[in-house]
């Protein structure tokens, strides 16, 4: 049953569009459990409906013809209740609907699953046979295996199949055609968009018309021959170590390269409008198909030989073809997994947008398009990357949505909400030089977070009161060593002077669990729970006291330096730290350095930590929470994972719970307590965040002016009232909507929604 399922995952997951997908499943069932019939019905977009869309035994004339309500006929009621139904006498039953073209009164067994993918139904498998038995539980857990596994295949080809067509042609796409995501950073933005990839992953090879066919052709023969070179030379290398029956594969390859298919099928390709890459890819694809459907084991092994060979030539064709450096005016990068590196690529001014097929909203490339005020849709799981190249796309990073070759209307509407954001985002530049002080006379210090020393020209500008978090880990990152003290100290100094003297937070180095280091690499199955933050910088003293003697260093006659430790989970860890604090400073005293004592704080980022907020803050200067992590262990929800990304939600109750009882144990010490971490960016959650009484927020430079008006409009009394009907509310969503209409109320509406108010 496994070398089935197998067999035809791998063939629906190469279909080019919903129709083929549709059309290998019903064949390969039929044949699989030896059926009548087998058919597909989708569910059509308003969910009260199934259209048969693909069957093997029926009439074809029943494609696209036969519908279904959820609330007739057996395909509805499997609909209806979402779990399988298996019948041995299907007539008979109650909800059996008679449909004269198709003819399934001959039918008794009945067996129909439901395809579900991430909670929504996307349509009913069913087969059918003439035996009046009922089908057994093999056929059971084959067919429901086989709709789990193939769910989202479906969803991807469907909307692949809504937007397939040639390079060269854009018209048939239907009109304002959009695909969901998770909204990533908030925004209107309307652009061309751009497509980045793996070099070396042919899927990920987006189609692109060819600037020049001959050039193209000829570069894809170079590659071919380059890697036909390569093979000769390794068979070469390796003849004495193995035997000649071995060598042979070496052959097979080569003449894998040579076939007529392969490059004759390419270079069809190539004139047909697409650049080699894309060629190559649907070629690859095309003959690796083959190979998987043949029954012989081992002509099906072949296909990973070819994919193998494919991608050898495309990393060949890629370092002969020069990087792309032209980008459209306005930009909407798009990528199955968009990296900071590929965001810093593309000119500042020309970045228009953000598109990530992989990640969610609390990603690090979401957090980096929120601190650049970039309009970012993450987790676009159904967008067909490949065949995005040069459209023009709207991207709504308020609902997380993207439009296709959009209408006049959508686009007039869009554009007429870009223009009120512009304006929206010059008012609030008026806000710089004004404090973070509520109607009702409450005063709470914005601070920045960064850790580039470019970001401290536009931290001044927006009239920050200070850095809330600094992350010192970037300069270790950026390097093949680690830095010394000397090197540390001047970096050190540029951002501690640049601020004086208004404070400046160095949080300790904080590498491990995403943030590895390329000279220090540790492997570890989970680590995000293994060794990172602080744990690393106390088994390391001599890197943990270097760093802290630069930091001090750098702070001689400025005395606005704050040291955060971050990861902490334990009393024991801010002790051995502290010891640690001190000798650095009794060193640098001894060498007759004019210091002050710098204020030292924790970072609440654990569970461990929240319980024990009072007695942290009774034995440190300052705590500072960062929600990101906090979150992300307190929910148990990875937030880099798009499957689970609706489950990471700061408004939920037990966020706020752990929250406040951060608050109520500094406030019970007299600690001072701030949060820097996205959540303090949020318009929606300031509010509450100043009803619990929080002292301060850090947050990226974009999103400064932005709280800086929500403060400015929110009485602190009334946040606290809001704050005590939030803690009575048991769902995230209710929480949320509250304060959208709070911020709309009072006339703050272009913080949540396109648009300037």
């Amino acid at each position: 049953m496994l070398d089935i399922l197998r067999r035809i995952v791998q063939e629906v997951s190469t279909a080019k569009d919903l129709e083929e997908a549709l059309n290998i499943i019903v064949e390969r069932v039929r044949e699989a459990l030896e059926v009548d019939v087998c058919t597909v019905y989708q569910a059509l977009p308003d969910q009260s409906e199934l259209l048969l869309k693909a069957t093997s035994g029926l009439p074809k004339s029943c494609v696209d013809n036969v519908r279904m309500k959820y609330s007739e006929g057996l395909v509805g009621l499997v609909a209806q209740r979402a779990e399988p139904i298996n019948l041995e006498n299907a007539s008979d039953h109650p909800r059996f609907k008679y449909v004269a073209q198709t003819g399934e009164e001959a039918y008794k067994a009945f067996l129909g699953v439901p395809v579900i993918y991430q909670r929504k139904l996307l349509g009913v498998l069913v087969v059918q046979d003439r035996s009046k038995d009922r089908f057994d539980d093999e056929h059971i857990a084959l067919l429901v295996t086989l709709a789990a596994q193939v769910a989202g295949a479906i969803s991807h080809a469907n909307a692949t199949s809504q937007i397939l067509v040639q390079p060269k042609s854009h018209t048939s796409i239907p009109v304002d055609f959009s695909v969901p995501g998770i909204s990533g950073a908030p925004g209107v933005a309307i652009g061309t968009a751009a497509v980045v990839f793996q070099e070396s992953r042919l899927d990920s090879v987006p189609d692109r018309a060819p600037t020049h066919v001959e050039e193209e052709i000829k570069s894809f023969h170079k590659a071919v021959q380059k890697v036909q070179d390569e093979l000769e030379e390794i068979k070469v290398k390796l003849g004495d170590r193995l035997p000649a029956e071995e060598r042979l594969i070496f052959d097979a390859y080569i003449m894998m390269l040579d076939s007529d298919t392969l490059v004759d099928g390419t270079i069809g390709k190539i004139r047909d409008g697409n650049w080699a890459p894309g060629a190559l890819r649907e070629t690859i694809k095309e003959n690796v198909r083959i190979f998987e459907e043949m029954d012989d084991p081992y002509l099906r092994e072949r296909a990973a030989d070819l994919r193998d060979i494919g991608e050898r030539v495309l990393v060949s064709l890629q370092s002969a073809q020069q990087r792309r450096t032209g980008y459209p005016q306005r930009t909407i990068l798009v990528g199955e997994e968009v990296s900071a590196t590929q965001m810093a690529e593309i000119p500042h001014e020309a970045l228009a947008g953000v598109i990530s097929m992989k990640g969610t909203g609390s990603s690090h490339v979401a957090i980096l398009a929120r601190a650049m005020g970039v309009p970012t849709v993450m987790g676009a799981a159904d967008l067909p990357v490949e065949r995005m190249e040069g459209r023009e796309v709207i991207v709504d990073g308020y609902r997380g949505r993207i439009y296709l070759q959009p209408s006049d209307a959508i686009r007039e509407e869009y554009m007429r909400l870009y223009q009120e954001e512009q304006e929206l985002s010059q008012d609030l530049k008026k806000l710089a030089g004004e404090p973070a002080t509520t109607p009702d006379g409450v005063t709470v210090p914005v601070y920045v977070n960064s850790g580039l020393i470019a970001d401290l020209a536009p931290s001044l500008d927006t009239g920050a009161d200070g850095i809330g978090l600094y992350r010192t880990e970037i300069p270790f990152m950026v390097r093949d060593r680690f830095p010394g003290e000397r090197e540390q100290t001047l970096l050190y100094r540029q951002v501690l002077s640049a601020f004086a003297p208004r404070p400046v937070t160095l949080r300790t180095l904080d590498v491990g669990g995403d943030k590895p280091l390329p000279y220090f690499e540790f492997e570890e199955d989970n680590p995000f729970l293994g060794w990172r933050g602080i744990r690393v910088t106390l088994d390391h003293p001599e890197i943990f006291l270097t760093q802290l003697r630069a930091m001090m260093l750098a702070s001689e006659g400025l005395n606005n330096l704050h040291i955060l430790l971050p990861m902490v989970s334990s009393i024991r860890e801010v002790e051995d730290s502290q010891k640690l604090v001190e000798q650095a400073y009794e060193e640098l005293v001894d060498d007759g350095y004019d210091l002050l004592y710098p204020r030292v704080g924790v970072m609440i980022e654990v569970p461990s930590a929240v319980y024990l907020s009072a007695q942290l803050a009774h034995r440190v200067d300052f705590l500072s929470v960062g929600t990101n992590d906090l979150i992300q262990y307190l929910l148990a929800v990875d937030r880099n994972n798009s499957r689970v990304a609706d489950l990471y939600n700061m408004f939920h109750p037990s966020v706020l719970r752990a929250l406040n009882q951060i608050y109520q144990g500094a406030r019970q010490e007299g600690t001072p307590v701030s949060i820097c971490g996205e959540m303090a960016a949020d318009p929606e959650a300031v509010i509450l965040l100043l009803g619990m009484g929080y002292d301060a927020l850090s947050v990226s430079v974009g999103a400064l002016p932005r709280i800086k008006w929500v403060i400015r409009n929110i009485e602190q009394a009334r946040a606290r009232d809001l704050f005590q009907q939030a803690m009575d509310m048991d769902e995230p969503a209710q929480i949320r909507s509250m304060l959208q209409k709070t911020l709309v109320d009072a006339g703050l509406g272009g913080l949540v929604r396109p648009g300037k108010d």
